[in-house]
């Protein structure tokens, strides 16, 4: 049995990209062309068709956009796994309004497919924790998500 493919996202996909959490990045490698995977989580799901999200400056993920645009990220939630394929572009080079350099990426989706294996669902999404400074960390998530919403 296949997995359903749509061209954007489905209301519950929308809906779990309203705040941060855990998702992957997969990106073409700049220097050896082969896959490289980060793990995220300042994401925001700006409408049905584009997802924003912020990395550092300096990351390999930069590096790997600047050369090739394709992109997949994944997302556990609504009880399963999708794959989130498109182009992405940068949106802002310095996004404004965070002390960091971050750079604020644009993922245009051109495909969401569901990749969970037949027969199967997901009981309980990732969870992580901050493992510095709490209060930091929360005034820093709350600056980048919020600038995301007004880029």
């Amino acid at each position: 049995m296949a997995n359903q493919v749509e061209p954007k996202l489905i209301e519950p996909l929308y809906n779990a990209m309203q705040k941060e959490r855990f998702v992957t990045l997969a990106t073409v490698d700049h220097e050896t062309g082969g896959p490289n995977v980060s793990a995220i989580s300042w994401v925001l799901a700006k409408d049905n068709s584009t997802i924003y999200f912020a990395v550092d400056n300096r990351s390999r993920i930069v590096q790997n956009i600047t050369k090739n645009d394709q992109i997949i990220l994944n997302i556990i939630a609504n009880e399963s796994t999708y794959s989130i394929g498109g182009k992405a572009a940068f949106k802002e080079e310095k996004l404004s309004g965070v002390p960091l350099k971050l750079a604020l990426i644009e993922l245009k989706i051109s495909e969401v497919r569901d990749v969970m294996f037949y027969g199967s669902k997901i009981t309980q999404e990732p969870v992580y924790d901050k493992t510095y400074d709490k209060v930091a960390a929360a005034r820093l998530d709350n600056q980048v998500m919020e600038a995301m919403k007004k880029a």
